[in-house]
């Protein structure tokens, strides 16, 4: 089977990949895609790079409208010359949405998949009619399933992948009153490691006026996010901290952690290690941001069980200050998250949400 996958930032690699290895192990697979290291260390045939494609806000979106839409036709065609047997679309619905429609208009004859539909927590109806028009929808929260469901359109929804993945790790003591080892991840884009890495590190240095002998491991997801973060801690007194790439280990390993608000969150929610979120817009994005989105949370855990499992701390709330005081008080008590974990895990669906995923993937090709 040849499937073309699209993606464009790292959480929809981590998704795609997760989803090809269970579909390898069903089928044969014959991959290529857009996307960059993660999927092709997947085993896809990488056709064009993602890196530095993710936006944040509007703005920061519309400067790179040309390039994208440059390279979302020139894909449309390549796609349509040669029709693999499935396309797979994986949120990043600014440029996928415009796929596969674009696709759709060419007359392409194969299923195309929407893997994670775009905004699940901002949908509205238009955009889920142009999805469903155009594609296989199959997402993996469920509220989404029942919004799509409630206006009459298809969808799937077997349960979240990395309810398969993360396995929760076991219980710890607290760590020693006067250390710990605290996971920050300033988030992958290069406006949040901008913004979000002078309030962690100036975090940091609360937390070790109270507990001097506490270590710190930054998560920078390529090189480039590395050289960003060495050069914003080179400004800084030195502070006992490593940088590392892998964040599911580093959030593992963790007595705590400082997260920006998004995919890592909910890893760390899975894997059970307590955790602080963390968001900070530009002042023109924020403005933006609060005429769109009225919801009361913004961080994953919340938004599934919709309470305050994990604190949020967005824009002018973000201080140092408070975040400080957030992660001492869990490295005072790390046992504080572990109910809600538990129940935001079933909350997310079965424990072989992956394999059935995968089922409902491939059951979509067979039946085209």
């Amino acid at each position: 089977m040849r499937v073309f996958f699209s993606t464009g930032e790292a959480s929809g690699e981590l998704l795609a990949s997760d989803l090809l290895g269970a579909m390898r192990e069903r089928v044969p697979v014959d991959a290529e895609g857009i996307g960059d290291a993660r999927l092709e260390h997947a085993g896809v045939r990488i056709v064009q790079r993602t890196r530095g494609w993710a936006s944040l806000g509007i703005v920061d979106a519309l400067r790179k409208v040309p390039r994208l839409w440059t390279v979302m036709a020139r894909t449309a065609l390549r796609l349509r010359r040669a029709p693999p047997d499935l396309v797979v679309l994986v949120d990043f619905g600014a440029f996928n949405l415009r796929l596969a429609r674009t696709l759709r208009l060419l007359g392409f004859p194969k299923p195309i998949v929407y893997y994670a539909p775009p905004s699940a927590w901002l949908d509205s109806v238009k955009r889920a009619r142009l999805v469903a028009a155009a594609c296989d929808a199959l997402t993996i929260f469920r509220h989404q399933a029942e919004f799509y469901r409630s206006r009459g359109l298809p969808i799937g929804y077997v349960g979240h992948p990395l309810v398969s993945t993360i396995a929760p790790r076991a219980p710890r003591a607290a760590p020693p009153p006067d250390g710990g080892l605290v996971a920050l991840l300033p988030g992958s884009r290069h406006g949040e490691i901008e913004r979000h890495t002078p309030r962690l590190l100036d975090a940091l240095a609360r937390v070790r006026e109270v507990r001097p002998n506490v270590r710190a491991q930054f998560v920078a997801i390529d090189n480039d996010a590395q050289a960003h973060i060495e050069h914003l801690l080179s400004f800084r007194s030195p502070l006992p901290v490593a940088i590392v790439r892998d964040a599911r280990a580093a959030l593992r390993d963790a007595d705590a952690a400082m997260v920006a608000s998004g995919t890592a969150v909910l890893e760390a929610a899975l894997l059970e290690t307590p955790a602080v979120a963390l968001y900070v817009l530009s002042d023109a994005q924020a403005r933006i941001a609060r005429r769109v989105y009225h919801g009361t949370y913004v961080t994953l855990p919340n938004l599934v069980l919709d309470e305050p499992l994990v604190p949020e701390l967005l824009q002018e709330a973000a201080t140092p200050a408070a975040l400080a005081e957030a992660v001492l008080a869990l490295l005072d008590d790390p046992a504080r998250q572990r109910e809600g974990y538990a129940r935001m895990r079933a909350a997310l669906g079965p424990p072989d949400a992956l394999r059935r995923n995968a089922d409902w993937v491939l059951a979509a090709a067979g039946r085209a």
